[in-house]
Order: structure tokens, then sequence, then C-alpha cells
């Protein structure tokens, strides 16, 4: 079975616009969760710029399904984490300048810091996993630190058009067979839509997909609940056609 990580960082980023309450995202968090989200994912950044320590206190308390934090390998956020202590750890990169993240870790050229990052997440029993784009250098790394997860960085297929979507996907395949090969659950995330999440949640082996932005914009038309119900419906339709694996 698939499962559904809903991503509700651009509820924060419709309520920062105007800095005040509305809309919240535990709210969100709510509603996702009756349209059949199996988690619900958040990212803390250092700046602050949608979700809050507030909204991660309050949907550690609320949330009924798999929550899980993308944060930097920053002290700070790192020990925000182990103090709140979400379901899921998963370590991303962060620029300040950026709209959002655009590429994965860098853990081949940064094994000493995010081995550290691994290792305190891991020591306040919060499982890990790291945000890599698909090379095989980057997963080979990721499975020496221990995690026991690798969400590919899908990105450049969402982004890509005609032949080049399929090479990009055809990537994705084989870093996906890496992931399982060296026995790690195989996540997947970013720029994943509805009109592209077909290819990629029928990959063998694909345990779940975190999707956010094209959920909250079908949401603003249709409401939460169903615009995460029409993408799960979406997901389960591809693992149907892929078959056992």
């Amino acid at each position: 079975m698939i499962r559904l990580g809903v991503n509700i960082d651009h509820v924060a980023t419709v309520r920062q616009a105007r800095r005040t309450n509305e809309p919240d995202p535990v709210w969100a968090a709510v509603l996702a969760e009756l349209g059949g989200a199996d988690g619900i994912t958040i990212h803390l950044r250092e700046d602050r710029r949608h979700i809050q320590q507030r909204d991660l206190r309050l949907l550690r308390e609320t949330v009924a399904v798999l929550l899980n934090l993308e944060l930097a390998c920053e002290e700070e956020v790192l020990r925000i984490a182990c103090q709140v202590r979400p379901d899921q750890a998963t370590l991303v990169p962060e620029r300040r300048e950026e709209i959002t993240t655009e590429g994965g870790l860098d853990v081949a050229g940064q094994q000493d810091r995010v081995r550290r990052a691994v290792e305190q997440l891991r020591e306040a029993g919060i499982k890990v996993s790291l945000f890599l784009d698909p090379e095989e250098a980057q997963i080979e790394a990721a499975a020496r630190l221990g995690v026991q997860a690798v969400e590919l960085h899908t990105g450049g297929y969402a982004n890509a058009r005609g032949q080049q979507q399929q090479q990009e996907l055809q990537k994705l395949v084989l870093a996906a067979e890496s992931v399982r090969r060296l026995g790690l659950a195989l996540h997947a995330g970013h720029g994943l839509t509805y009109r592209n999440v077909h290819p990629v949640a029928a990959i063998p082996g694909m345990e779940e997909l975190n999707i956010g932005h094209s959920i909250v914009s079908r949401a603003i038309m249709v409401g939460m609940t169903q615009a995460v119900r029409e993408m799960k419906e979406q997901m389960l339709l591809a693992v149907q056609h892929r078959g056992p694996g």
C-alpha cells in the first residue's frame, strides 16, 4: 500500500502573508486526514517563512496519522525536533533565498554534518529520512548513515517535458531500485501534481509520496478534504496498474 503525506506548508504561507491567524494549518491537517491523508508533512524553516513552532507543537498534539517534519541540518531546528519528537524527520537542504527546496541533500559531500544530525534525531527515537536527488552516490552515502528511508527528489521529473521527462522518470526508477536494494524505505516528492503523479506512484516498491502545493492549490477550489481524496485516488489507481512489488 502506498501512503500519501500531505504537505500543508502553503496553508501557512497564505496565513503569514497577512501575519494573521487564518487559514490555520492545524485545521487543514484535520481536513486532510478526513480526505484520507496517511501523513501530514511540514517544513520548519530557519526563517519561519510559513510553518511556526506553534504549528509544530499543536500538530504534534492533534495529528492522528504520521507527522513528518522536514528540516535542515541546523542545531536550532534539530533541537526543536528532538523536543517535539515527530514520527519522522526528513533532512533537506535549505537556502534563505530559495522559493522552495531546489534539490536534494548533498550527503556524499557533507557526511560528517549529516551523520551528526541523523544520530541526534535517532537518539530521540525519531525515524529519519533523507531527501536526495536520484543519484547512486548519494543513496549509498545515505545507507552508510543508518537512516530508515530515502525520499527521492522528483523535481527534475516534474519540471521536464516530453522525452526529457521520460529520461528523468528512468533516473527515478533506477534510483528506486538502489534504495530498495540497500534495504531502505522508498519515498518520493517535490513538484508532483494530479497530472504527473501516476508514473511515480507506479514505481515498484514506492511506499510514500509527499505532495503539497498541488493539493493546497486544488483545495482552494474544491476544499481540502476533496482535494486530498482525489490525489489519493490517483495514487491508488497507479498502484493497481503496477501490480505487486
